[in-house]
């Protein structure tokens, strides 16, 4: 389907939850977060209920779990079946920090899902427990091998770009790629409240002019835009009406939002 400015719309990008099992300096705030209420979480079945009516009604043909941590909520791997049955559904990605990958990535493949990418800012074990306040990044690279060995390929390493990066240290990421057969792609430091935000190294995201995609929350808003305050609930217009109105009503040139963070609806 086009949008208002003749983009064609084919990608919805599904939070799966708002809780995550790290706590990125960048991505949440040090004192915490208002974590949504389980019974306002949706469950599998009407996650894929509007997927299918994205396929069905509005030309959904890709799919991207992410979070939160999208491997953060229990039984994952049936919620990759029941969106692998949807007719249309051509491919089904996640984005994963990759903490819990080495346990999942086999049946993950076996139920439909294509490949992932994985985030890693860092090859430091102590920079990374410092950024992610905590986590272990051997964990992370248990979990890029086992994606490659369950052939979750190509594989994409996210890596958050700040101006405290440093150099040396990004030619280190960039040299592991490398010799991992691995794609990098660099995201730059983004601020929700103040539009800040660039197109996304080494892929497309951020740029606005050919952006082909749509949200849906983990409580069931269907947002046009990650730079919005736009979102349209799926209880209240229903799923068709909550597509055609985010389709509808996207933005251009996305702007800034105050409604959402990063942590719940997934960058």
């Amino acid at each position: 389907m086009l949008d208002a400015f003749n983009r064609e719309i084919n990608y919805l990008r599904i939070s799966v939850t708002d809780r995550c099992n790290l706590r990125c300096t960048y991505c949440m705030p040090a004192e915490g977060i208002q974590l949504m209420r389980h019974e306002d979480v949706l469950s599998f079945e009407r996650i894929a209920e509007v997927a299918k009516v994205g396929a069905e009604n509005f030309g959904i043909n890709k799919i991207r779990l992410t979070g939160g941590e999208p491997l953060a909520r229990k039984g994952l791997v049936t919620l990759v079946k029941l969106l692998k049955a949807i007719d249309g559904i051509d491919e089904i990605n996640m984005t994963t920090n990759g903490i819990l990958l080495s346990k999942y990535a086999n049946d993950l493949k076996g139920a439909g899902l294509n490949r992932v990418n994985i985030s890693l800012d860092t090859l430091s074990s102590e920079k990374f427990a410092q950024i992610t306040r905590g986590g272990n990044i051997q964990d992370v690279f248990d979990g890029i091998q086992a994606a490659k060995n369950a052939g979750l390929t190509p594989i994409k390493i996210n890596v958050v770009k700040m101006e405290s990066s440093d150099k040396d240290e990004l030619e280190d990421l960039e040299e592991f790629c490398i010799r991992e057969d691995l794609k990098i792609q660099y995201i730059r430091q983004m601020d929700l409240k103040s539009g800040t935000f660039s197109q996304v190294e080494g892929g497309n995201g951020g740029n606005c002019s050919i952006c082909n995609r749509l949200r849906l929350s983990a409580d069931g808003y269907i947002k046009p835009c990650l730079f919005s305050n736009r979102a349209y609930s799926i209880t209240e217009n229903g799923i068709d009406g909550a597509f055609a109105a985010a389709l509808g009503n996207k933005p251009e040139k996305g702007k800034k939002s105050q409604n959402h963070g990063f942590y719940n609806i997934g960058g």
